[in-house]
């Protein structure tokens, strides 16, 4: 007999979302571009309540009735505004479903729920029977459904509480919290039941039972009812349109379901079932399970409620997986300030290695550890020998020199740990240094799991009526495996803690080392303590941007506004940064900070703000804090207070007190008179808890009616005397820095933009459309930059010098020898002025804004 080639990833291969039918508790149309019938369910004629249905190459506009056409045109045009197609169905990237609930289609008073999607080049319509018009809206009850999940911030809590309400709301005699594993199988975490039902709680699934390509479809539809597994399918006609193409079915609401499927679901007795997407950050985290013993067809509008709160308890899901990463980090800080107290200026790292292996192990439980630092090993409870450690050494060798190595089964990864399996086999490795490679290694004992899986993990091959087939498993007891060569698995909360062991280890090592050690290995180790520390406070900026983006979410009353609102953040943060980094990140000067700050938020109205008072070095830590605040203040008197008008002026007054706290006085005067405000936003509580929170000093506002005062208070220990200044004032840098003269005026009407960024490509684009540019060609490369020049000769150009691999000079020379302007763009500051001789224009610095591209776009025209 001759193989048909069927194996265990043949699940992978059904076309589950082109199956040529439907199930029967609605009907299904497809239309092509002319709105002619294409495809039909067979049972068309019988969901609409009429002896006929709509022809296969009729018209539907001659049977639905002209009210009802209109719903669905409206509905057509928006999926094609969505999406960026003109109705030619050539685009379906976007995967966008359009609801219309109550639809009078015949003319008759009987209503139909609706649901409309493209498919490549089809409309498809489907429709089933409406609920009437006192049922449509289920959301009614959300609310108080999100009000109880808000109660819980642990995740497994969460979890439970959602599937609870979630029964409350559908009425499944079952709803489950369905996890995925990184290895594709899922697990039960939550269960809410009726009584008389077994538990499936923690059961384990293998990969197999949602194979990879429907875990796809459940990212791009996220909800599939299954309403009746006896119902028999109901066939589109024709199955196949003239190509040999069946219709593709991935956002359908009605698509049928696989027999295999069936078969599995009536082996565990269910007769109806619901799945919603649970997704997390783009990615499918699991599902909302939801099994019923009688068959079940929930209404349209109750499907779309339940799919609304699935994605509403997803974001809360992520807050609480948020939080609880932001615990962890906090033991790991916590971690490494008892780990500096207690090694440093102490012996060799690897002699102290039982102080490491006890402090650790009350973190990251572990059964024994290494240490091998600049060739010497030591060891302590379960662990190799150091002949048979150093066999694994060339291989950890060969891995990131800042990767952190992990496994349950080291064996599986690297052989040679075989020898030692009886004593170890799980293993967490931590590089510590560069050149030589030294390591600390915590290792686990093997240890038996016992994973409680529903039914066997495997799919058997059976041959049926119709040749060989991938049958589902004909048991769900639960049953032990037994999983043996692996240790306990580590956690992704106890890698997050191995990181800042790593950076602590760094720095614990720097400090021990002898003066000799130090000259051998000084350009290595630096380096590496400047990737962590790099690493360090980029984690730090972007955690921090993240939360003005969450806390101001509530302050902006459009896209525009909220744009501009985080812009101005950001932009502040920016500015204080770009003064500390030029110092080489030693304190800065205070007045120096309020100038630029002035000059880049109010422009000519500076003269109306004097800074009187000793100016002063502010220390890092406390310069960003101060930014922010004083960016707060100045925006609210330039929209509210004092600087909103023509007349009024701010008084900045810097001091210090005889405990060498720094003292700063905001007076307003001469504005319009002053309300306190209405509500308390964002930008209130940066001003008035951003300094004592952080700094442990003081702030006081007032809302006089003759103009806003503020007080604050750094403590002494972040601020030191300034070096004597000029009186002249400062002169903030601009974003753009001038470097040489242009050919004089000019119309813009094409700009090449070279930014490997594609974010900030995306920026600068549509920023420049904004402008009036009518053309913006944005490439990555240089290769990419010169066929634009090859092709349509740009009148300017802004370029990102560092691209990656590559620089852009080539495409400045290039552009010099054919006499097109261009800017460079740059995060390094005015480190760029020193790449040769060019003829750049200027200097245009990141982050920069629409206000920076309008003054480039001005000198072009001569302005």
């Amino acid at each position: 007999m001759a193989s048909h080639g069927y194996d265990l990833s043949n699940c992978d291969r059904e076309p589950i979302h082109k199956l040529g039918s439907i199930q029967g508790f609605g009907a299904l149309i497809a239309l092509n571009a002319d709105w002619i019938v294409a495809h039909r369910s067979a049972n068309l004629a019988a969901v609409l309540r009429r002896p006929t249905a709509p022809a296969i190459g009729g018209r539907l506009g001659e049977y639905f009735a002209a009210p009802a056409m209109q719903f669905l045109r409206t509905a057509a045009g928006q999926l094609d505004e969505d999406t960026g197609v003109a109705g030619d169905g050539k685009d379906d990237a976007t995967d966008l479903v359009s609801r219309l609930f109550g639809v009078d289609l015949l003319g008759d008073g009987v209503l139909f729920d609706l649901a409309v999607h493209r498919s490549g080049s089809l409309l498809i319509v489907e429709l089933e029977p409406g609920e009437g018009a006192g049922e449509l809206h289920h959301s009614g009850g959300l609310r108080s459904l999100m009000q109880r999940l808000s109660r819980h911030s642990d995740v497994a809590d969460l979890c439970a509480e959602a599937a609870r309400q979630m029964k409350v709301l559908l009425g499944f005699d079952r709803v489950m919290v369905y996890r995925f594993h990184a290895d594709g199988s899922g697990e039960v975490i939550a269960e809410a039941r009726e009584q008389h039902l077994e538990a499936f709680l923690n059961l384990r699934y293998p990969h197999t039972d949602i194979p990879a390509q429907a875990r796809a479809l459940y990212l791009r539809n996220l909800l599939r009812i299954i309403a009746d597994v006896d119902a028999a399918p109901v066939p589109i006609e024709p199955e196949h349109a003239l190509g040999g193409e069946a219709v593709d079915l991935s956002l359908s609401t009605l698509r049928a379901v696989s027999p295999i499927h069936i078969e599995y679901l009536k082996n565990m007795g269910v007769s109806a079932s619901l799945s919603i997407s649970i997704v997390v950050k783009g990615k499918l985290w699991g599902l909302f399970a939801c099994h019923h013993y009688a068959p079940r067809t929930l209404p349209y509008s109750l499907r779309t409620t339940a799919e609304l709160f699935a994605q509403l308890f997803a974001l809360q899901l992520e807050v609480a997986i948020a939080s609880s990463g932001s615990r962890m980090a906090e033991r790991g800080r916590q971690l490494h300030d008892r780990l500096m107290t207690r090694l440093v200026g102490s012996s060799a790292l690897v002699e102290n290695l039982s102080t490491l292996d006890s402090v650790i192990g009350q973190v990251i439980p572990h059964d024994g550890a290494s240490a091998f630092v600049d060739g010497a090993y030591n060891a302590r409870g379960a662990a190799p020998t150091e002949a048979e450690f150093l066999a694994l050494v060339p291989a950890l060798n060969a891995a990131a020199s800042s990767r952190i190595v992990h496994s349950d089964a080291l064996a599986t990864m690297l052989p040679a740990a075989s020898a030692f399996a009886d004593r170890a086999c799980g293993a967490l490795v931590i590089p510590v240094s560069r050149r030589p490679r030294d390591y600390v290694v915590f290792w686990r004992r093997e240890l038996p799991q016992v994973v409680t899986w529903a039914g066997r993990p495997e799919k058997a091959m059976e041959h049926g009526p119709h040749g060989p087939r991938l049958s589902p498993r004909k048991s769900f007891e639960a049953w032990r495996q037994m999983v043996e060569g692996h240790s306990t698995p580590w956690t992704t909360e106890e890698l997050a803690v191995a990181e800042h062991v790593r950076v602590t280890l760094l720095e614990v090592i720097l400090r021990m080392s002898d003066e000799q050690m130090q000259e051998r290995a000084r350009a290595a180790e630096q380096q590496e303590l400047l990737i962590a520390e790099l690493n360090h406070r980029v984690r730090n900026i972007l955690t921090l941007i993240r939360g003005l983006v969450s806390q101001s979410r509530t302050e902006g009353t459009s896209i525009e506004q909220f744009a501009d609102l985080i812009g101005g953040r950001i932009r502040a943060l920016a500015l204080a940064h770009d003064n500390i980094t030029r110092e080489h990140w030693s304190p800065a000067s205070l007045h120096e900070l309020i100038e630029t700050e002035a000059e880049a938020y109010l422009g000519g109205k500076t003269d109306r703000v004097s800074v009187t008072g000793p100016d002063v070095l502010v220390a890092p830590e406390a310069y960003t804090v101060l930014a922010l605040v004083l960016h707060e203040m100045m925006t609210n008197s330039a929209k509210y207070g004092s600087l909103c008008d023509s007349s009024g002026r701010l008084t900045i007054d810097t001091r210090l007190g005889e405990l060498g706290d720094l003292q700063i006085g905001w007076r307003e005067s001469g504005g319009p008179p002053v309300r306190p405000p209405q509500r308390r936003g964002f930008g209130s509580t940066i001003i008035e808890r951003s300094i004592p929170y952080e700094l442990r000093g003081t702030a006081r506002l007032s809302h006089k009616l003759t103009g806003v005062e503020a007080d604050f208070t750094i403590p002494g220990r972040f601020v030191q005397a300034a070096p004597g200044r000029p009186d002249t004032p400062h002169t903030p840098r601009p974003a753009v820095a001038e470097r040489k003269g242009g050919d004089g005026p000019g119309l813009v009407r094409h700009v090449l933009v070279v930014e490997d960024s594609m974010i900030i490509a995306m920026d600068a684009e549509e920023a420049l459309l904004g402008l009036g540019v009518p053309r913006v060609s944005v490439v990555s490369s240089v290769a990419g930059a010169q066929g634009v020049l090859d092709s349509d000769m740009p009148d300017m150009a802004l370029l990102d010098f560092n691209l990656g691999a590559e620089s852009s000079e080539p495409i400045a020379r290039a552009l010099d020898a054919i006499g097109v302007p261009y800017w460079f763009v740059t995060g390094y500051g005015d480190a760029i002025a020193q790449l040769g001789e060019t003829a750049a224009r200027g200097i245009l610095q990141k982050p920069y804004s629409a206000t920076d591209l309008a003054g480039i776009l001005k000198q072009m025209r001569g302005g």
